[in-house]
């Protein structure tokens, strides 16, 4: 198997075991193999960034809800949290807020339980409870205000002095005590039991009677805020002391501390009393407790900079490895995957396991009939640790990498600085080609409906469709057919007219959009972004990516001055514009595709938007991480070395050749005082 087939194979597990879990409140496999798929799939998305996706679920929070509930959108999402799992990882978060805030100093961190139940936010105006929703996708919930109502530990009108309007956000649980009698009851009754105390709390809560969840034994803590309407607390203790004081429980015990090690002594606490605890957790949540540092840390991607969430080790076990397959993904990537005895690791059943690459069979020197162990990293595919050297079978052998490709037998060569063996075969190969086009049409590239991974691999079967611009094509090609799509199984003269009118809409794209759906290694949605905001057309764009081919020339130059892009991006970036094929299919899809020009972000009266600033030197008050991003908030574009086109450099202490070179070129030299002053 690919690193890319195993990408897309992470994405469709997570997308099944999220609407398990928040949308059929029935999930299969543990938090902690659900924790160590994200993970991997985090992993591989850092490692290769050429292949995120649109669909990929850390572009997203939790799943759609259940039909039955009418939908609520939050004032404030409601957002995922990244996971740690060492104390090396923890030393790391600490360090990268350290960074991000240029502060030398400690800060103190809150560390309280992680409760394994239901995210809630409840919305309180004037004291009073006017409106329950569970977190959903994280931007929009379901309304279960009337079900609320009836759980004992979730006041109606708060105590004390509260704002008008104040959203407490906290998890529905159900106790063990109480998981275990309703099970008893669910089983003398001839009914479904519940697999753990979490499912059961989202199951009791999420039922279309509100009757029904009244007869349910549910409890809630809360922990955070979302909307108010006035500032509540300087620092995360302070949100903790005021909803317990309007009548809410907060989970006990918690901690702040304003270093590692206690945090440390704290976490392996609660693991040692976790048992003990009368409700699930699976882990320590710690939050920067200065509100002022949060706000100035902000938010990347889905989660917030200033929390993190530490998560409890997996489990594992031993197993014999059947047999290795060689799968083949978007890029080309020749990814092995371990066939494994099935073992129950944890209640969970599993099968396969991820080898990574053929520099990871070796170095472990992993055979086909060993006996290995496996760690519980996910239900399908877990890590292999190793195997037992006195378990070995007397004639085995190491496993032999193949060079050629499995799927279209061209060959598979390895780049001297790549782990990864890569097919030749391009678009000729269908494992290749079939990706890219489900990756053209995926959510948060091209966006066209109707069109999911089984019809485009129907479509790719029967000829049909061979490239993006053949999409654009189909419903040409459909007049007269002897074969109209609304003939095939599960398709009617409604689904055909909602396919082309999805197709069509999307005639006209942002070049953003177009850039990433194109599929370029290294080029996911972020530098997709920078790349439109710095070029502004796609026309601009393919020019200059094809004079950067030489790399003394003034394009090569400028396309390292964007963000993001180094020499490796930028070798991926000029030898997929510089390629003929690649060439021609650009010039047959846009016949059909009219691609917009690229437009910033509104950002009110901002007088650095479409500006493009260099940062030189050490900044006093802010770190150059915090500077970067909150020019970027602005619409700025930041650039990495200065040019012509520079609008501004700012300069702190020791600033060198790149405030020489501003001066020479007449580029305007702001002091991080003057920039300050600017923004503001």
């Amino acid at each position: 198997m690919t690193i890319a087939d195993r990408y897309k194979d992470l994405i469709a597990e997570i997308k099944r075991h999220d609407a398990l879990y928040h949308t059929n409140d029935a999930p299969e496999i543990s938090d902690a193999q659900y924790d160590a798929l994200r993970r991997e799939l985090t992993d591989i998305e850092v490692r290769h960034p050429e292949l995120v996706t649109a669909d990929s679920p850390n572009n997203k929070v939790g799943a759609k809800g259940k039909s039955g509930f009418k939908k609520i959108r939050h004032a404030v999402p409601m957002l995922s949290l990244g996971n740690v799992f060492s104390d090396e990882e923890l030393e790391e978060f600490l360090a990268k807020v350290a960074r991000f805030l240029n502060r030398s100093e400690a800060f103190d961190v809150l560390a309280e339980q992680k409760i394994d139940g239901l995210s809630l936010s409840l919305r309180y105006e004037g004291g009073r409870l006017v409106r329950a929703a569970t977190r959903g996708d994280g931007v929009e919930g379901e309304d279960v205000t009337a079900n609320v109502r009836t759980v004992s530990e979730i006041p109606g009108v708060l105590q004390g002095k509260v704002p008008d309007v104040v959203e407490v956000r906290g998890e529905i649980y159900m106790t063990k005590k109480a998981f275990a009698a309703l099970n008893a009851a669910q089983e003398a009754a001839d009914k479904p039991v519940f697999a753990n105390p979490r499912n059961a709390a989202a199951g009791s809560l999420r039922q279309l009677d509100p009757a029904v969840t009244a007869q349910r034994s549910l409890n809630f803590y809360g922990y955070a805020l979302g909307e108010t309407s006035e500032d509540i607390a300087a620092s995360q203790q302070g949100i903790r002391d005021c909803i317990e004081g309007w009548g809410f429980r907060v989970p006990e015990p918690h901690v702040v501390a304003d270093n590692r090690d206690d945090l440390l002594t704290f976490y392996r606490h609660i693991q040692e009393i976790r048992s003990a605890l009368p409700y699930d957790i699976d882990g320590l949540v710690y939050k920067v407790n200065d509100r002022g540092l949060q706000e100035r840390l902000g938010f990347v991607s889905r989660a917030p900079r200033w929390a993190v969430a530490h998560k409890f080790p997996a489990e594992a076990a031993i197993t014999r490895l059947n047999d290795i397959l060689i799968q083949v993904g978007r890029t080309g990537a020749l990814t092995p995957v371990a066939i494994l005895e099935p073992v129950n690791v944890g209640g969970v059943m599993v099968s396969r396991a991820t080898l990574h690459n053929e520099d990871e069979i070796a170095r472990k020197d992993i055979r086909i009939g060993d006996m290995v162990t496996i760690q519980r990293a996910g239900d399908v595919i877990p890590q292999i640790l190793g195997f037992l050297p006195d378990k070995r079978p007397a004639n085995s052998r190491p496993f032999e990498y193949p060079h050629t490709c499995p799927v279209c037998g061209s060959h598979a060569i390895r780049e001297e600085s790549e782990v990864v063996r890569r097919c030749t075969g391009g678009l000729i190969c269908a494992a290749q080609a079939v990706e890219r086009l489900r990756h053209f049409v995926s959510r948060r590239a091209m966006d066209i409906d109707g069109l999911g991974e089984k019809i485009i691999q129907e479509f790719w079967d029967e000829g049909l469709v061979r490239t993006p611009a053949d999409l654009f094509r189909i419903e040409e090609r459909q007049k007269g057919s002897l074969t109209p799509l609304k003939s095939r199984e599960g398709w009617g003269d409604q689904s055909v007219r909602n396919l082309f009118d999805s197709i069509n809409a999307r005639r006209n794209v942002d070049l953003d959009r177009f850039i990433y759906a194109l599929g370029i290694r290294q080029v996911g949605e972020a530098t997709a972004k920078k790349l439109a905001g710095h070029y502004g057309r796609f026309d601009a764009l393919q020019t200059a990516l094809a004079a950067a081919s030489d790399e003394t020339s003034e394009a090569y130059a400028d396309l390292l001055n964007i963000s993001d892009v180094g020499p490796s991006v930028a070798d991926d970036l000029i030898g997929f514009f510089n390629e003929n094929h690649n060439i021609e299919l650009l010039r047959d899809l846009r016949q059909y595709v009219d691609v917009k020009d690229f437009a910033a972000v509104a950002t009110g009266d901002s007088p650095v938007a479409g500006k493009i600033v260099v940062f030189t030197g050490v900044l006093e008050t802010l770190s150059r991480d915090e500077a970067k991003a909150q020019a970027e908030r602005l619409g700025a574009r930041v650039a990495g070395s200065v040019s012509s086109r520079t609008d501004y450099v700012v300069a702190g202490e020791d600033a060198g050749s790149k405030l020489k070179k501003a001066r020479d070129l007449g580029v305007k030299v702001l002091s991080e005082a003057e920039w300050i002053a600017l923004i503001r």
